[in-house]
């Protein structure tokens, strides 16, 4: 009796634990919320790591301020864009998809699609030989879900993907890696400024479209950056540290057309399914007054070499910043850690002049 006794307290007082343990996020809880990334290097967390491309970060000094002090990938110093994303929504880091490790429970948390080089047409980063093209990493969307079924179910498979955040960065590489990357490309002999800016609306609707039809329905949309002002293009182009006029006018057209075009998307869907976020205002803040963020200078690469630091890309040979908290840029196209903190900041928080319609802590708490 006295055993028994012993046996049943033991069971109860194991149980509590285990409640106890699951509340607080541990034990076999599941991730109260998946979270996915498309997109270009700006978003690449290591699927290029998987793949025969140029297009790679995996060798040092990248990743020397990420938690392992090892390349991983990223076109960072540290943690990039999504990283922090998920850090900030309390989530665990997605996983690239080509990483063999993204099985089982890992699935439940999401997904990194990205590749480094790519953009919304499929020409673009043709020259980095194997990518994941943005149709390929569509497919692999449905990939990815078709696994994830196979796991908990068809319909739980589902509901995963529609309470997902998703997030999807491109234009950049369209065009500083395509229209503008030779005179005379082949996309610029095709097409003038405007109505190259109008074709890659176009496609990158279709693009939303298809993302909205594999399940999505939270989707961060970020607008190009400040293209003309990168360490890369002031190395090429500027003679006074100037951002290129050229650039920055195709920027111009391009980001307000995206917002147009998200509007649109949503009112033929009926809700706020697409979010555009204002990349290139939020880059302009601290490129403009870096000082008021603590950076040191905003035109100068932490690692590269040339003027501006903005020739190649980093490599071991570079010149390289002993404090990245104090360059805007770690390399001659990619954020710091320290300035893509700031990004989602205002991503997570932003007004309306960055976010539209509204910031991702109001669409959660909308949810």
């Amino acid at each position: 009796m006295a055993s028994s006794l012993v046996l049943r307290s033991c069971c109860c007082i194991i149980m509590i634990i285990t409640i106890l343990l699951m509340s607080f996020g541990f034990g076999y809880a599941q991730p109260t919320r998946a979270f996915f990334v498309f997109g270009d290097s700006i978003a690449d967390n290591g699927n290029n790591h998987f793949l025969a491309t140029t297009a790679r970060a995996d060798t040092p000094p990248y990743g020397i301020d990420f938690p392992s002090h090892k390349a991983t990938g990223r076109f960072s110093n540290g943690l990039n864009i999504p990283d922090i994303l998920s850090e900030q929504l309390g989530l665990e880091p997605t996983l690239p998809y080509l990483s063999p490790l993204l099985i089982g429970e890992k699935l439940l948390v999401g997904a990194n699609f990205a590749s480094a080089g790519i953009g919304i047409l499929n020409d673009t980063g043709f020259q980095f030989l194997e990518v994941l093209h943005i149709d390929k990493q569509l497919k692999l969307f449905g990939h990815y879900q078709q696994r994830l079924s196979l796991h908990i179910g068809e319909e739980e498979a589902k509901k995963v993907v529609n309470k997902a955040i998703v997030l999807i960065i491109l234009g950049g590489n369209d065009f500083v890696n395509n229209y503008y990357l030779i005179p005379f490309s082949a996309r610029s002999r095709q097409f003038s400024l405007p109505d190259y800016v109008t074709y890659l609306i176009s496609e990158y609707r279709k693009i939303l479209r298809k993302l909205y039809d594999l399940g999505a329905r939270k989707v961060l949309v970020t607008g190009t950056g400040p293209i003309g002002c990168v360490p890369a293009e002031l190395a090429l182009r500027s003679r006074n540290g100037d951002c290129d006029v050229e650039l920055e006018r195709a920027a111009a057209l391009y980001n307000p057309q995206l917002v147009e075009m998200i509007k649109g998307l949503n009112r033929e869907i009926g809700f706020d399914a697409f979010i555009a976020a204002n990349a290139h205002q939020m880059h302009m803040d601290f490129i403009t007054n870096p000082q008021a963020y603590g950076f040191v200078t905003s035109k100068i690469a932490c690692c590269g070499q040339g003027p501006y630091n903005g020739i190649g890309l980093c490599t071991p040979l570079s010149n390289l910043c002993p404090n990245r908290d104090l360059y805007a840029f770690w390399d001659p196209f990619h954020p710091s850690e320290k300035a893509s903190r700031l990004i989602v900041q205002q991503i997570l928080t932003g007004s309306n002049e960055y976010m539209h319609p509204m910031n991702l802590s109001t669409v959660l708490a909308m949810d």
